[in-house]
């Protein structure tokens, strides 16, 4: 259906994006606005935070949740695209 090399450079074209929604998303459940944040092996309540409702009453947390959600999970459909090939 698609090239393996397509399915690469869509991989990695579409990971470009990912330090940004996760930089947002883990200030958000952090709640801190350092830049350290992004380089902090900090797991366990992000991961709570992205499969649960930490926070039901930010609405910038759900909102912000859910579109990472919905970016992991086409990366997850293009990477299994990517090894199936």
């Amino acid at each position: 259906m698609f090239d393996k090399n397509f399915l690469f450079i869509l991989l990695v074209v579409w990971g470009i994006p990912s330090t940004y929604f996760r930089s947002k998303f883990r200030k958000i459940v952090y709640k801190t606005d350092d830049w350290k944040i992004n380089i902090k092996p900090l797991f366990k309540k992000e991961i709570i935070a992205l499969f649960s409702n930490l926070y039901p009453e930010n609405n910038e947390y759900l909102k912000t949740r859910d579109q990472y959600r919905a970016y992991l999970i086409v990366y997850l459909l293009i990477f299994i695209f990517y090894i199936s090939q």
